[in-house]
């Protein structure tokens, strides 16, 4: 045997005479072959001024010092080119495309492989650990569908699943690490967003049922009350009325013991009441009802006024209009007689209200 069976180095011969040119020829090969990397791919003849050392990648249908060399290495070396022939697992390094790739007995592929299968941690631009085994640091991200023309159908969908209904399926958005909103399967198989202040305490703002479709908003300004006592109101004298019993009051925005609504948030609202007619010594009493914000202010479109004689306890009137609230603005409901005085009924006489944007 005369050369090395993986880089096919020269030995030196027994008694070989001027045996530095085998060893020099040894060492020029190795210099070329240890931390392999050539400067280009692409060519398929010798550049014209080539430097010491300069190693390349012979491109197929190789020509000139280059002949027949497609795909092997080629080190000038000592004024001259040298050919290397690559064997199974040399790893050569592309200096302008900053690729590696790897010698599989055929051709040279990239280190990539195809498909990545089975690996417990992925980390993009970030570090990747055991809480967080896929991890990626980066501004922007797209997801595009692989259209008809590629083989596709042009269509994109995200699957994502949960072992049962009590888990949780949603994605979590933070501000600087702190939660803020959460969207999806959260403890239920009804689709919920809630939100946080401070990542600790949580508000449900809408879930959908999943069986129904029907959407729920339990942060919503939303309710009704009634007064459950005869409200007597003087003749001639703008009252509130003592609307004191809930039936219903998300956010619990309605205070029963001041009998006034009060805005949680900014926003359009609409509001209605009935109010019931009921004798004090008079029928002539003619019935007005009217919204007031802040104790002061008439809401316009919330007027009415029956004239005609009343009937006892049959005699109604209702009132529903859309008002712009800045939080914190209140609303009461007001009544008035006049010609007679006389009273709100009891159980019939209610208010109630909703933010509608």
């Amino acid at each position: 045997m005369t050369n090395t069976p993986n880089l096919s180095l020269p030995y030196l011969a027994a008694a070989q005479a001027q045996k530095h040119v085998t060893v020099n020829e040894a060492l020029s090969q190795l210099d070329g072959l240890v931390q392999l990397s050539v400067l280009d791919r692409d060519l398929a003849s010798p550049p014209g001024s080539p430097a010491e050392g300069d190693r390349y990648l012979a491109a197929a249908g190789a020509t000139g010092a280059w002949a027949g060399w497609d795909g092997d290495l080629a080190l000038f070396s000592g004024g001259a080119w040298l050919r290397l022939i690559p064997q199974v697992g040399w790893r050569l390094w592309i200096e302008d495309e900053g690729l590696l790739l790897v010698f599989d007995g055929v051709s040279w592929i990239g280190v990539t492989p195809e498909a990545l299968q089975n690996l417990t941690r992925l980390g993009l631009g970030t570090t990747a650990d055991a809480a967080n085994p896929f991890a990626a640091k980066l501004n922007a991200a797209l997801w595009t569908a692989l259209t008809l023309a590629e083989g596709g159908n042009g269509d994109l969908r995200y699957t994502l699943n949960k072992e049962n209904a009590a888990g949780v399926l949603s994605f979590l958005f933070q501000s600087g690490f702190s939660a803020r909103a959460e969207l999806g399967l959260v403890g239920s198989d009804d689709i919920t967003l809630k939100v946080s202040p401070d990542g600790a305490t949580w508000f449900d703002a809408i879930a959908v049922d999943r069986a129904t479709g029907i959407v729920d908003e339990p942060r919503h300004p939303r309710f009704k009350a009634y007064t459950n006592y005869d409200n007597y109101v003087g003749l001639a004298t703008w009252t509130k009325i003592g609307i004191n019993t809930i039936e219903a009051n998300d956010q619990g925005a309605f205070d029963a013991a001041t009998n006034l609504f009060t805005a949680p948030v900014g926003g359009t609202y609409l509001f209605g009441a009935t109010l019931l007619y009921k004798v004090n010594a008079s029928t002539s009493a003619r019935m007005r009802a009217r919204l007031v914000l802040n104790g002061a202010t008439e809401i316009r479109g919330s007027f009415g006024e029956i004239s005609s004689a009343h009937k006892s306890l049959a005699t109604a009137l209702w009132l529903q209009t859309m008002v712009p609230l800045s939080a914190g603005d209140t609303v009461e409901l007001q009544g008035y007689f006049r010609a007679a005085d006389g009273y709100f009924a009891a159980d019939h006489t209610s208010f109630w209200g909703t933010k509608i944007s």
